[in-house]
């Protein structure tokens, strides 16, 4: 009964700090919100981690800029909410609409003119990605601790659950696709998974260290897929680029026009792209529902007080189902991008010999991929 509770009051907190967000437009002097600012705003990142119901303060984070003068480091309280920093005889700020840097620190120029500066500064997104780098790592050290101390006792609870999810990818993903090589490349899928499942999960819950989606954010997602690549590419054998580059097709396809080697080349890069896109896409566009959901009732509110009473119990109950529908899109997306993860290092390590075997298991490699993307 005390988990249930747990879990309807996480629910209704995670519900609520949207509301909160869309309650402050609301009560604008115009009386009036932009539904495209408020959903971009929470999807896009930001200098400072914002807190849950009071989106007046935040938790500052370091700002690292390189301007003319050289290295500056400051607090992003310092520039948050239109203020402006003098850091010696430089001036910070954070760009506003009407500028081409909108949402970036920039340096002011004596004639006024906006410069933006060599930015390293720890933004939301980038202190969320060492906090799910923390958690994993956490998570993986006490489980390999908790084997070494008992090799022949099971986990329990919730580190019981995690081994559960190792052996569920390393037998269902990774060792019936890769086969003897599965050892050699399980710790780098079994880190993709986790990364990335711990990132979609953090990433709906609204309190600190949750809130940033990170897999909602294409330069993440594009970095884990050009990972992959690599991976694919670096490790791949001889019989692989021998398919790549000089294919098993009749030679007027290869020779004088390299038709069928230029489409090998474009489909190297078309798995990475569809790695990226089905991540992004799918983690985005439950955050964009869910916000969207709650939005409906301050825009029907603000119509007519009756449909806005209305839409609050439909919106609530669409948004909590919506809620518990993206944390099984969170397993199932972790899983998807690492099967395919495995898929393309399997295509790219199948043996020359065998090629009865070796073709078949390519058609049906190729057939599973296809059906997924």
């Amino acid at each position: 009964m005390t988990r249930l509770k747990l879990i309807i009051i996480t629910l209704l907190i995670a519900i609520a700090a949207p509301f909160a967000h869309a309650g402050e437009a609301a009560d604008t002097a115009s009386s009036k919100i932009n539904p495209k600012e408020i959903i971009f705003e929470h999807l896009g990142d930001r200098y400072g981690w914002e807190m849950p119901f009071d989106h007046h303060h935040s938790i500052p984070l370091p700002i690292i800029v390189v301007a003319s003068d050289g290295l500056h480091c400051f607090s992003s309280a310092c520039v948050e909410h239109g203020k402006s920093y003098k850091d010696g005889d430089i001036t910070f700020c954070i760009a506003g609409e009407d500028s081409k840097y909108h949402g970036k620190v920039v340096e002011i120029a004596a004639d006024g003119e906006e410069i933006k500066p060599l930015d390293f500064s720890i933004t939301k997104n980038a202190c969320a990605l060492f906090i799910t780098v923390l958690i994993v790592a956490g998570i993986m050290l006490w489980l390999a601790a908790f084997l070494r101390k008992h090799p022949y006792k099971a986990p329990r609870k919730g580190l019981g659950g995690v081994e559960a999810c190792v052996t569920f990818i390393y037998d269902g993903a990774v060792k019936s696709t890769l086969g003897p090589k599965a050892a050699r490349f399980a710790p780098y899928l079994l880190t993709v998974f986790f990364f990335i499942l711990v990132m979609n999960l953090t990433g709906l819950v609204v309190i600190f260290p949750g809130g940033a989606n990170l897999t909602g954010n294409i330069a993440v997602t594009l970095v884990l897929a050009i990972c992959t690549f690599l991976v694919t590419n670096l490790f791949a054998n001889k019989h692989y680029w021998k398919e790549i580059l000089w294919p098993d097709v009749p030679l007027w396809l290869k020779f004088p026009l390299p038709i069928m080697p230029v489409i090998e080349i474009f489909g190297m890069f078309t798995k990475p792209a569809a790695l990226t896109v089905r991540l992004f896409a799918n983690m985005m566009g439950g955050h964009m529902i869910v916000i969207t959901l709650t939005l409906l009732i301050f825009i029907f509110s603000a119509i007519n007080p009756v449909a806005g009473g209305a839409s609050t119990v439909v919106s609530l109950i669409f948004s909590i189902f919506m809620l518990l529908i993206d944390v099984l899109v969170s397993f199932i997306q972790a899983y998807v991008f690492t099967l395919l993860s495995a898929i393309f290092i399997g295509l790219a390590n199948e043996e020359h010999g065998h090629e009865k075997e070796a073709h078949t298991a390519k058609e049906i490699g190729k057939d599973v991929v296809d059906a997924i993307i």
